[in-house]
């Protein structure tokens, strides 16, 4: 236990309260229930999208992140399970001179060898913080509730021992819901990532209402359904009345949807195209709809043909990505043919 004894025993610089002053001025903001440390409504988002083969270029991706930090992101979500998602993003904050400035929400999977082993989660932080180069994690969440009984008492020691910031849960399905609303309840999270958009609004049924009456932050994932919200609206106008919110594409009317409930504290937006990156941070300005508007943008989406259909699509129609992850999942699809 030497590197976290070590790293535990660092005296650990104090942070702002507010990051608010080295942003620019009229970005969408929210306060992390637990401390009030402000956050802004849209963060990065890296599954897939960061993941690139060794030696593959990532100019496009560093140009994605500069596009969301200048906007005023600050926050970007990664996974030690997304390929080189955590390389690219320690790699790219290192060169853009912002990684002590990041807000980095990251997870673990880990099991160990028997029941309370924590060598695996310690092992798991340390190659996290080498690969984001960072001494410290802002926010480390149980990965889809993955042995959640015996991660989130080592999530809160290593909280109490300043190895990291914040700890949180995650999941992105339905049929997790209850069970994260529960451990919302049990534990009191920091943070709680949970699937959220106006295709599936089923969060607010347990997790949302949770959040709410247990001080914990949201990050949502899944604004966008994966890319298969874009099959719906493809060629087609907004709505006369996006023009009241002074929204001007359809990213984001659906991010500002989202960020616009009152248990959402940032919405997370992952993309390997800059110039959709362009189109996602148009939600960090400008005004959130609403309760009425926000039942009206709802409205005129489900009325939409095709809108019932939209969830079952496979994830990210007509788009690849060459990472890792894929070419894994790739070779053992050819691997399980008869």
């Amino acid at each position: 236990m030497g590197w976290l004894a070590a790293a535990a025993a660092m005296p650990w610089p104090a942070r702002a309260a507010s990051p608010a002053a080295h942003l620019p001025s009229g970005i969408n903001l929210r306060p992390i229930p637990r401390t009030g440390e402000q956050l802004p409504v849209l963060g990065l988002g890296t599954f897939l999208a960061f993941d690139r083969l060794p030696g593959a270029p990532r100019q496009a991706l560093q140009e994605v992140f500069s596009i969301y930090w200048d906007a005023g992101a600050r926050l970007v979500d990664t996974s030690p399970l997304y390929g080189t998602a955590e390389v690219s993003v320690g790699d790219i904050a290192a060169r853009l001179g912002v990684s002590d400035a990041l807000f980095v929400a990251n997870k673990i999977w880990s099991t160990g060898d028997y029941l309370a082993d924590d060598s695996h989660a310690r092992r798991s932080l340390a190659l996290s913080c080498e690969r984001l180069w960072r001494e410290r994690i802002d926010l480390m969440q149980c990965h889809s509730l993955v042995n959640v009984e015996v991660l989130v008492p080592i999530l809160q020691a290593w909280k109490q021992e300043g190895l990291v910031r914040y700890f949180g849960i995650t999941h992105y399905e339905n049929p997790y819901h209850a069970l994260l609303a529960q451990w919302i309840e049990r534990a009191r999270p920091d943070f709680v990532q949970v699937n959220y958009s106006i295709a599936n609004p089923a969060a607010e049924r347990e997790v949302l209402p949770a959040a709410l009456a247990n001080g914990t932050a949201v990050l949502c994932n899944m604004p966008f359904e994966k890319g298969r919200l874009f099959t719906l609206v493809r060629d087609r106008p907004l709505p006369p009345f996006a023009r009241e919110l002074g929204i001007t594409g359809w990213a984001e009317f659906f991010l500002k949807w989202v960020a616009s409930h009152p248990a959402v504290t940032c919405v997370l937006a992952a993309t390997a195209n800059p110039a959709h990156a362009r189109e996602n941070v148009r939600a960090l300005r400008g005004p959130l709809p609403d309760a009425g508007m926000r039942e009206r943008m709802r409205a005129y989406v489900a009325a939409l043909p095709g809108f019932a259909e939209v969830l079952r699509q496979p994830w990210y129609p007509g788009r690849r990505y060459e990472g890792l992850v894929s070419r894994a999942q790739r070779a053992l699809r050819e691997r399980l043919q008869p």
